[in-house]
């Protein structure tokens, strides 16, 4: 084994280790012990990222197995590693935002007694999402898939003694298992149609695939894999339907939330269908199927950011929207552009979810936005770095998101792909709503009255016992004023501010214009991708300044002015509105009734099912038949034959002649 070969196996084992530590020798470290551990780990995996990134910079890259488990039927069962352009950009991705969350949490989890169980989690959480990015077959995948599934849940439910909490978790781990389900089922019929599961391996065939059809229904055998895989993709990238359990994670401590929401969890569905891109090229059945799902989640996830009143919840469901960014560029073939979302995403996303959580920390666990307004002049940090963070997350020109977002808008733009037009509208008002929602939330909470610090009554209305963590809102008394945050606070966000302003500025044109995912990434000769937008770049300072004439950036504008209108200066407005468009607001706030379709539908449904097995199959077949039914049917023949024991020995002597009667008729005839 090489000295890099050496390098790889670190970043993924030192989180592991951190995790160890911190779990099984928890109260033996102590807390400093256990955040040192895991903070250590992760800080390791992250330099030799960086390390690798230099490597694969000079041009080397790696696949190869680690260690062979099993071979069944041909079929190799392998831990292996791809280190190629798009794996070590996520590993930067996901050790520093990890790095970043970690300081974070020894601020925000000071005095939760859960404290070296949580720093446990999340460096679990860090060392299963790198195997899933750094697997160059798909049982390795699957098992990062699965493990950060597991991980999830332990932290949505950290604080297993609320009710809410429990739910949450146990939402997230159903949804998941449907999506995953689908995955299991394209996985399978890659394994079955090539005898493989190496990456290479398969993409070898992948022409192969293209050519044939199912056996039984005769349908594409390419397109039923690549929207089994793009099934998996909806559970953990939440695109509608599979959606609903995101919002809900919000149980979580808000560290997990930015960890889950900004680089980990929900952009493994993107990174994966990035990765088999030799894949769906050969499909365009599969490529409208993630387009139209990819538009409908990016606008109809940002209209219910509207409503929400949690601070945290607002930006729940930017991320929803957002990854129906990323997922429309995966529609057309726009695999680059959804990638640097992904990673630009990656940063102003945990940035605006650890300010969420600082806001949070300054108003003694008050989530609720309508309780806040003015906290500028008491959290100055928090303030501009959150301000930064809206600007990115609305694509402001010069920031990070402006460059992903725009390109993902010009690539849709210039498509073909069937769905393209409807995707044009969702992804085009999307950035109106995005803005709106993003600075309803900053204007509320920054700007304004203070309504801090009084006695609140209860929104008419409103729905508390749905908010996440309702019941522990403490809020600050009367008189009391809120206070910025500690250093470890306060350093991750000044740290995560920086690549959101600057990063889309330095990499967009390596990573959508050069040849940084040359050989990683394949688009097909018949699909356009960002070959237009590529024609027309010419640096990323004029495409900022362009930008200024666009429609997305007046756009934009419009939304940031009309929530300044609505909420600095006629916040009557919202009211009356939401009164005159009362079954509009209602459905919003019911989010589409999703949770009750589901809870009608299928926990109904299987309550029904569950009811009719256990009348039928268990009481009526089980009981009433193989139970009970032998028990009654041997009571009967007992009763037949007592007929016959009546200790007469002539009457045994009819019997015997009778039968042997009865045998002889039947030999001869026989015979």
């Amino acid at each position: 084994m090489t000295d890099m070969q050496k390098l790889y196996l670190l970043v993924p084992l030192a989180p592991l280790a951190g995790a160890i530590l911190a779990g099984l020798f928890g109260k033996a470290i102590g807390r400093a012990g256990a955040h040192i551990a895991t903070i250590l780990g992760v800080g390791v995996a992250f330099v030799a990222s960086v390390f690798v990134f230099k490597d694969v910079q000079a041009g080397n890259t790696f696949n190869g197995t680690v260690y062979t488990w099993m071979v069944a039927g041909g079929i190799k069962f392998e831990v292996g590693f791809l280190i190629d352009s798009l794996t070590v950009m996520m590993m930067l991705v996901v050790t520093f935002v990890s790095l970043m969350v970690h300081i974070y949490t020894i601020g925000y989890m000071s005095e939760d007694p859960g404290y070296q169980r949580f720093f446990s989690y999340i460096s679990l959480f860090t060392f299963s999402m790198l195997m899933l990015v750094m697997s160059n077959n798909f049982l390795q995948l699957f098992f990062g898939w699965e493990a950060v599934g597991l991980v999830s849940y332990l932290l949505i439910g950290f604080w297993y003694d609320r009710p809410t909490a429990i739910y949450a978790n146990l939402k997230a781990f159903l949804v998941n298992r449907v999506g995953d389900f689908g995955f299991l089922l394209g996985i399978g019929l890659v394994a079955a149609y090539t005898g493989s599961l190496n990456y290479a391996e398969v993409f070898g065939k992948a022409g192969e695939l293209a050519s044939q059809q199912m056996a039984v229904t005769g349908w594409s055998l390419i397109t039923a894999i690549c929207i089994c895989l793009f099934i998996g993709a909806m559970g953990k990238s939440a695109q509608v339907p599979l959606h609903v359990w995101l919002p809900d994670s919000m149980e979580g401590p808000t560290p997990i939330s930015a960890l889950i929401h900004a680089a980990t969890m929900v952009t493994a569905g993107i990174f994966m269908v990035a990765r088999m891109s030799p894949l769906f090229e050969l499909s365009d059945v599969a490529l409208s199927f993630v387009l139209v799902i990819g538009a409908t989640t990016a606008l109809f996830m940002g209209f219910l950011g509207i409503v929400q009143n949690d601070v945290k919840r607002v930006v729940a469901y930017s991320t929803l929207s957002q990854l129906g960014y990323m997922t429309v560029a995966l529609g057309v073939s726009a695999y680059s552009a959804a990638v640097f979302h992904l990673m630009t995403h990656a940063f102003f996303k945990a940035l605006l979810f650890l300010g969420a959580g600082s806001v949070i920390i300054g108003m003694h666990h008050d989530q609720d936005m309508r309780n806040m307004g003015g906290l500028r002049k008491y959290m100055p940090i928090t303030w501009i770095t959150s301000l930064l963070g809206s600007l990115a997350l609305i694509g402001f020109p010069f920031f990070s998101g402006f460059y992903s977002k725009d390109s993902i808008i010009e690539a849709v733009h210039a498509s073909s792909i069937p769905g393209a037009g409807y995707a044009l509208f969702c992804v085009m008002l999307g950035v109106f709503v995005t803005a709106f929602y993003s600075f309803r939330m900053y204007f509320l909470v920054f700007h304004g009255e203070e309504r801090f610090g009084k006695e609140h009554h209860d929104h008419h209305g409103d729905h508390d016992d749905e908010e996440p963590a309702a019941d522990h809102h403490h809020g600050l008394a009367p008189g009391q004023k809120p206070h910025e945050s500690p250093w470890v606070v306060t350093v991750p966000l000044i740290l995560l501010a920086i690549p959101s302003v600057i990063i889309g500025y330095m990499t967009i044109e390596p990573m959508l214009f050069g040849e940084w995912f040359k050989g990683v990434i394949f688009v097909g000769e018949n699909h356009v991708g960002l070959k237009e937008l590529a024609a027309n770049f010419h640096g990323p300072a004029a495409m900022a300044l362009h930008g200024l004439q666009t429609a997305p950036f007046w756009l934009a504008m419009g939304g940031v002015a009309l929530a300044w209108f609505f909420y600095m200066v006629k916040p009557g407005i919202p009211a009356a509105i939401q009164r005159s468009f009362k079954p509009l607001y209602v459905l919003l706030d019911n989010k589409y009734y999703f949770d009750r379709f589901n809870e009608i539908f299928f926990a109904g449904g299987s309550r029904l099912l569950g009811k009719g097995l256990w009348k039928v199959g268990d009481q009526g077949v089980i009981d009433g038949v193989a139970v009970n039914g032998t028990a009654k049917f041997v009571g009967w023949v007992a009763q037949i034959s007592r007929l016959f024991q009546t200790g007469h020995l002539y009457q045994y002597a009819f019997v015997m002649i009778i039968g042997v009667f009865v045998l002889l008729t039947f030999w001869f005839n026989r015979g």
